[in-house]
């Protein structure tokens, strides 16, 4: 086994040729976290398949629950001796990453996967597909620094594909779809030729619209227990729990994640005028450029509405999205004064011990 079956490529091969000459990380290698549970992990590495846990110094360093390794990142470990097991010293930078808050009230960011170059939406093609849902994944993925590309499931058992195909276009501008079955095998072999070697997918989406189903497809293995989905309401029973990376017969890798009941967004930068590109341009030809397109003369916004050419639905849900941003950059802003408060206490403390212990 070779790292590269992993995607261990550039920057990550030179941040690891670079890191090990310091003396902190002499004695480490370089691996790729291909599982988490908590704070426990499994990684891969040339050497062989490790349970890691971070380091002391690590844990010291670590503020946010996204200073902490997730599913896809490539860490420095140290193998302890005559175990398999590895200490995780060095979490290498993230060249993109997919991320979500925490659900409920607390403010934190959660990892769903990390140093991800595909990033498959998975929708299903039945009572379950929800628009405005589409619209809040395509906000978050245009800001992952991944590619995103739509993947429409259960094609064997929609009677109308044509109509989804038409709706799911109306949102994703600019991104591949591709409508799948997995039973019947339609559709998968296109997404397998994505899948080459080096490449890194991660599959998002809902509980129930088979995601666990395609990734026992694309891996040819069933590695991820499926269940089915209610026939009342095609909504899917929450199946996998876990993140979970596998490497692919095709060279590429996979990462399955459990299915989301729901997804807030953190911080998003510029994402939401990619993912609502159609509003944004319309705004550009409103007559006046502070237009709040309410009641302002010449709105090209309002104008759209009334024409048809803009739903008073997507347009809701694009305001709704703003302003959930907007709450959340300020608190992040908040916050992140507060975590840099709290680390300089940390120092202050450590370096007062230290000058105790120098005293002695």
């Amino acid at each position: 086994m070779t790292l590269q079956s992993f995607g261990f490529k550039e920057p990550f091969i030179s941040q690891t040729n670079e890191l090990v000459k310091l003396p902190t990380f002499t004695h480490c290698i370089a691996g790729r976290i291909i599982l988490e549970h908590k704070h426990s992990y499994r990684v891969k590495t040339a050497q062989g398949e490790w349970l890691g846990t971070i380091s002391g110094n690590f844990a010291f360093n670590a503020q946010l629950r996204k200073d902490y390794p997730a599913v896809g990142d490539w860490v420095l470990v140290e193998k302890m001796p005559g175990e398999e097991k590895c200490i995780i010293h060095k979490l290498l930078e993230r060249q993109s990453v997919f991320s979500r808050k925490m659900a409920g009230l607390e403010l934190d960011e959660q990892i769903v996967a990390a140093n991800i170059d595909i990033l498959m939406i998975v929708m299903s093609l039945n009572h379950d597909f929800n628009e405005r849902r589409l619209e809040r994944y395509m906000t978050a993925a245009w800001n992952s620094g991944a590619t995103p590309i739509i993947v429409l499931t259960k094609m064997d058992l929609c009677e109308d594909v044509e109509a989804f195909l038409e709706k799911t276009q109306s949102i994703a501008f600019g991104v591949d779809i591709y409508a799948i079955s997995t039973l019947t095998g339609h559709g998968v072999e296109r997404l397998t030729q994505l899948l080459q070697p080096n490449k890194t997918a991660a599959l998002i989406g809902s509980s129930g619209v088979g995601k666990s189903t395609l990734t026992n497809a694309l891996i040819e293995q069933d590695k991820m227990i499926v269940q089915g989905i209610r026939e009342d309401d095609s909504r899917g029973r929450h199946t996998t729990t876990h993140r979970e990376l596998f490497s692919l017969p095709s060279g590429g890798i996979i990462i399955d994640t459990p299915g989301m009941r729901e997804l807030q967004l953190w911080d998003t930068g510029d994402a939401l005028d990619s993912s609502f590109s159609d509003i944004d341009s319309l705004s550009e030809q409103c007559r006046f450029r502070d237009c709040s397109h309410k009641k302002e003369p010449g709105c090209a916004v309002q104008q759209a509405i009334k024409t048809g050419e803009l739903t008073n639905e997507r347009y809701a849900s694009y305001l709704k999205l703003q302003k959930e941003i907007a709450y959340i950059d300020k608190k992040i802003k908040t916050q992140a004064i507060l975590v840099e408060r709290q680390q300089s206490k940390k120092m202050t403390k450590q370096s007062t011990r230290r000058e105790k212990n120098f005293d002695k």
